[in-house]
């Protein structure tokens, strides 16, 4: 079966997975890894860098839900040359930042392109293009990712242990240059993102279409907020640890490589999470799988509350791999399924940049809280009960998320 959808659908499949790793290159993991070398740098505190990334964040959130809307309009294979130039002149940029202006500039398109435009263009593209396979195909373009947590982490310690953090920013936007705009053209010419949902409605089956909402409509739909707290956590409290990594090493006492290393289980765990929750959905349902989302985040946060020995931080991060695993797919496939594909780039667009808003609160409240003295266990409770919180809000609501069915025309 994986052999089978991969060969037949091999260059969207290999698409998504490039897009889906390089934009780790505007995730938080991957920023957070220069943390120390940039707040050493521009002597700046904790909450004050956690505050510029806030803005930049936030500031990006705002300008995806536009950019982001705009694929719905332009072919994929032009959509994606844009957004990888764009990713270019980010990484270029961020490596002459020398002022809290110019850093918040530069997150701030790291933001935009990393995690909002590469990823976003690879989820939306896989959402439209499959029906019947779409979990287990975005199960497998988000591997991507995985590897980039897999691998990335541990390299770029590494390099910067002996690589002025500025020299390897201007080597990661030289390999974007010389190699995404390239491969963009060739993988994503032929791709008409939209072409498998219409040859499945139309075709004379037992198929019954689902009606496709627009974004205002969906605005207006109550059940569209009972979903956001529970899409929300992930980003902001996944984001708030890995930003401030540093902090959680210090407090706990682990060594210096322990997060990093933990990170490759954190990327192993992902991965069959991702492999399982896609074959779940495909069976299943996103919607009838919503309910168990933030209870690996849960147990993560009780990890982390209440134990402190080293090896903890495996376990705390695999949890939040398979938390990540969990919402890489349920943030593409869950909209498809409940409000359509048609207008699918353009509800797309406004929740990732919601859950980009949620990264950029995540990194002001949670410096704010290490300035002001707390402790990674007070602040892991606040974040357990926010967990808690949005889980009974799905349970309670769990009936209500069906899609609007079309009754075909005969």
């Amino acid at each position: 079966m994986i052999i089978n959808i991969v060969k037949s659908n091999f260059k969207i499949i290999i698409f998504g997975f490039v897009f889906t790793f390089f934009s780790c290159i505007g995730q938080s993991f991957f920023i957070g890894l220069f943390n120390s070398s940039i707040r050493e740098e521009l002597n700046i505190t904790h909450g004050q860098f956690g505050s510029i990334y806030a803005v930049s964040t936030l500031c990006s959130s705002i300008a995806l839900i536009w950019l982001g809307k705009i694929i719905d309009d332009l072919k994929l294979v032009n959509y994606s040359i844009i957004v990888v130039f764009f990713l270019f002149v980010a990484a270029l940029f961020f490596s002459f930042v020398n002022g809290i202006i110019l850093l918040t500039i530069g997150i701030f398109f790291l933001r935009l392109s990393g995690q909002g435009l590469m990823a976003h263009t690879a989820s939306t593209a896989i959402s439209r293009y499959f029906e019947k396979s779409r979990g287990k195909a975005l199960s497998y373009i988000w591997f991507g990712m995985s590897l980039g947590e897999f691998l990335l982490p541990i390299i770029i310690v590494y390099l910067l242990s002996f690589l002025y953090w500025r020299d390897l920013w201007i080597q990661i936007s030289i390999l974007t240059l010389v190699f995404l705009p390239l491969f963009s053209y060739f993988s994503a010419k032929d791709i008409k993102i939209s072409s498998r949902e219409i040859e499945y409605v139309n075709s004379k089956n037992n198929f019954q279409s689902v009606k496709s909402w627009t974004r205002k409509e969906v605005l207006k739909d109550f059940r569209f907020y009972t979903i956001l707290p529970a899409l929300l956590a992930p980003p902001f409290i996944i984001t708030g640890m890995v930003i401030n990594q540093s902090f959680i090493i210090e407090s706990k006492n682990w060594g210096l490589y322990s997060i990093a290393k933990a990170f490759m289980f954190y990327s192993l765990i992902t991965v069959v999470t991702l492999l399982l929750s896609g074959f779940l959905i495909d069976k299943l349902s996103s919607r009838k799988l919503l309910p168990f989302l933030n209870v690996p985040l849960l147990l993560s946060l009780i990890v982390l509350i209440f134990f402190d020995h080293e090896y903890i931080a495996f376990i705390f991060m695999g949890l939040l791999g398979m938390t990540n695993g969990l919402i890489n797919i349920f943030m593409s496939s869950l909209w498809a399924e409940i409000y359509g594909v048609n207008y699918l780039g353009s509800i797309k667009a406004l929740t990732a940049s919601l859950m980009v808003f949620s990264t950029a609160f995540a990194t002001a409240v949670f410096g704010i809280l290490i300035d002001f003295g707390h402790s990674i266990e007070n602040i892991a409770i606040l974040c357990a009960f926010y967990s808690a919180i949005s889980i009974l809000i799905l349970i309670i609501y769990k009936k209500s998320y069906k899609p609007t069915i079309l009754k075909n025309k005969t």
